[in-house]
């Protein structure tokens, strides 16, 4: 999958608001962390364009929709464009927000491995051949599976001392 090089509007480094600026999970999270947002991301996935159909496919709250919508168009995820009716503005992903892609299937088949008893009935990803997709799993260069076992994290500087030195 091509990298994005587009870059929210408040990405500068130095952004006080940044939870933790140097770790790339919780810029995600500043970003698109909260369940309205990734719910929205979802439909626009699925196809939801307009303010109407977002609401009515997650049964948001008119006012927190209003705010979502334009906290993911302020933060690059989505853009809004005439739509092509020409009477309304309609949502669509930006490279950004498509670049989400893989995050919702991997959060949706975490959901189906461990949110949901055995034979419960849920919802199930195919492709454009109506083949369900197949689990994700991260490999290394060698072609290993990666887990949390087998990787760690470089960070930026050293963790602070609890002694304070």
């Amino acid at each position: 999958m091509p990298r994005s090089t587009e870059r929210p509007p408040d990405a500068d480094r130095t952004t006080p608001d940044w939870t933790d600026p140097d770790c790339p999970v919780a810029r995600s999270l500043d970003l698109v962390g909260d369940r309205w947002s990734l719910l929205v991301v979802r439909d626009a996935m699925d196809g939801a364009r307009s303010f109407t159909e977002f609401q009515r496919r997650t049964g948001i709250a008119r006012n927190i929709l209003t705010d979502r919508l334009r906290r993911l168009t302020a933060r690059g995820i989505l853009d809004q464009r005439t739509a092509p009716s020409g009477r309304r503005r309609e949502y669509v992903l930006t490279a950004a927000g498509r670049d989400l892609f893989p995050v919702i299937l991997t959060l949706r088949q975490w959901a189906e491995r461990h949110a949901f008893a055995p034979g419960e009935e849920h919802s199930t990803l195919v492709d454009r051949h109506g083949t369900r997709v197949p689990e994700v799993a991260p490999t290394g260069a060698d072609g290993t599976v990666l887990d949390s076992t087998t990787t760690l994290v470089r960070k930026v500087r050293p963790a602070a001392d609890p002694a304070g030195r």
